[in-house]
């Protein structure tokens, strides 16, 4: 069983920035795949960063060159930094864990962009 607990969502201009970031129950050393996904009101979860154990990093095209996804395994905590956001960027943001095959959320933080 795996806890994830995410913080860093709020409210931000178009253009602003935020560093959502995410702590493990475990080791990170342990876990796979890290990623982040995000969700709107009726719409599916769409992924968009995902970081393997030891690099390798995969990000959305609607975010490449904006966000940067990365890992401390030290500190069993994942991040996303966001800038230049914009409206569309609006969502509830969801950590995923892959660990022993088997896929644990957080609970998930929102992120709202004011035009």
């Amino acid at each position: 069983q795996v806890q994830l607990v995410e913080s860093g969502g709020g409210l931000v201009q178009t253009g602003g920035s935020l560093t959502l970031s995410c702590t493990a129950s475990i080791s990170g050393f342990s876990i796979d795949v890290m990623a982040w996904y995000r969700q709107v009101p009726g719409g599916e979860r769409e992924m968009v960063a995902s970081l393997r154990r030891w690099g390798s990093t995969q990000y959305a095209d609607s975010v490449k060159g904006r966000f940067t996804g990365s890992r401390d395994n030290a500190k069993n905590t994942l991040y996303l930094r966001m800038n230049s956001l914009k409206p569309e960027d609006s969502a509830v943001y969801y950590c995923k864990a892959n660990f022993q095959n088997e896929d644990y959320w957080g609970q998930g933080t929102q992120v709202t962009v004011s035009s």
